[in-house]
C-alpha cells in the first residue's frame, strides 16, 4: 500500500467512524453493538497473523502493550458507544480532536515530559473555549438536539478521550518492538471477554427482530475497517511519515465527520458550532506547530 493511500485510508475510516457508531446503535444495543465488532475485527486479525506468519509475542513487554493498548480500546469504544445515544456524530469527533492536548498533559504526569509552552497553554484554552461555544450552541441554540439527557452523551464521550488519549501515553512507556497487527490483534483478544461480560451485565439479549440493515452493515464496516484496517494503516503512516503530518489527521477529520453528519444523518451545523469548532482546530494547530519557529531558532543561535 502506498502512503498516501494509507493516509487517505486513516482520514476517511476515522471521519465516517463516529456516523458509523451512532448508526449501529440505532437498533443494537451499545453493548453489543460494540461487542460485535470486536468479533468482526479479531477473527479477520487472526487469521491474517497466521497467513504471513506474524509473530503474536506473551512476553512480559507484550502483554503490557497488549493491556495498556486494550485500555484505549475498552474505555474509548464502550464510552463512544455509550455517548452514541445522546450526542450527534459530528459532536462527538469534534471532542476526539483534543486527544492530542489531554495525551500531552497525561503524558506530563506519566512519562515527566516538560510543562506546557505558554503557547500550548495557550493552545489549551482557545481550545476549550471552542467546546464550550460548540457545547453552549448545542443546549442552547436555536437548533438544539440535546435534550436532559445529552449531557450524559457529553461526559460519555469526553471520557472515551481520556482513556484513548491515557492508552496511547501508557504504551509509549513500554519499550517493546511489535509488529502493528500484533499490537492491534493482542489488544482486542484482551478486551473481547471483557465486553462480553459488559454486555451480559447490561443488556444480555439478542433480540433480532429488532436488528435494522443499516445497524448492522455498520457494525460490519466498523468491525473490518474501523478497528482493523483502520489501525493497521495507522501505524503504517505513522512508521513513514513525521508526527507532525499524522497529526494533521486529527485536525481533518473533525470537520468532515461534521460534514458527514449533517449531509447523512440530518445533524444541524449552525453558525455557532462551526465557530466553536474553527476555536478547537486552531487550539490545535496552536499545540503541534505553535513555538517551532522559536526552538529552532533558539538551536540557530
Amino acid at each position: 500500500m502506498s502512503v498516501p493511500a494509507a493516509y487517505f485510508a486513516v482520514v476517511l475510516i476515522w471521519s465516517t467512524t463516529p456516523l458509523g457508531i451512532v448508526w449501529s446503535s440505532e437498533s443494537v444495543d451499545p453493548t453489543l453493538a460494540v461487542l460485535m465488532r470486536m468479533i468482526i475485527a479479531v477473527i479477520p486479525g487472526w487469521l491474517i497473523i497466521k497467513l504471513c506468519k506474524i509473530e503474536l509475542p506473551v512476553h512480559r513487554q507484550a502483554l503490557k502493550v497488549y493491556t495498556y493498548s486494550g485500555i484505549g480500546i475498552f474505555g474509548g469504544m464502550l464510552f463512544s458507544y455509550m455517548a452514541a445515544r445522546y450526542i450527534p456524530s459530528g459532536l462527538m469527533s469534534l471532542v476526539f480532536g483534543l486527544s492530542p492536548i489531554i495525551s500531552g498533559v497525561l503524558a506530563q504526569k506519566i512519562l515527566h515530559e516538560p510543562k506546557f509552552s505558554k503557547t500550548k497553554k495557550l493552545s489549551l484554552f482557545v481550545s476549550l473555549v471552542g467546546l464550550g461555544v460548540v457545547c453552549f450552541d448545542s443546549v442552547y441554540g436555536t437548533n438544539s438536539q440535546f435534550n436532559s439527557q445529552s449531557w450524559l452523551g457529553l461526559f460519555a464521550v469526553l471520557g472515551a478521550v481520556f482513556f484513548f488519549s491515557l492508552s496511547g501515553v501508557l504504551v509509549k512507556s513500554v519499550d517493546a518492538n511489535i509488529h502493528a497487527l500484533s499490537t492491534t490483534v493482542g489488544a482486542l483478544i484482551f478486551v473481547l471477554p471483557l465486553f462480553f461480560i459488559v454486555w451480559l451485565v447490561f443488556d444480555g439479549t439478542l433480540p433480532v427482530e429488532e436488528w435494522q440493515t443499516r445497524s448492522l452493515l455498520a457494525i460490519l464496516y466498523l468491525g473490518i475497517f474501523g478497528s482493523l484496517f483502520g489501525f493497521i494503516a495507522y501505524f503504517y503512516v505513522l512508521q513513514k511519515l513525521d508526527a507532525s503530518t499524522v497529526s494533521l489527521i486529527t485536525m481533518i477529520t473533525p470537520v468532515i465527520a461534521l460534514c458527514f453528519g449533517a449531509i447523512f444523518n440530518n445533524e444541524v451545523v449552525s453558525l455557532n458550532l462551526v465557530i466553536g469548532a474553527c476555536c478547537v482546530m486552531t487550539g490545535l494547530a496552536l499545540y503541534q506547530w505553535g513555538g517551532r519557529k522559536r526552538t529552532k531558532v533558539a538551536v540557530a543561535t
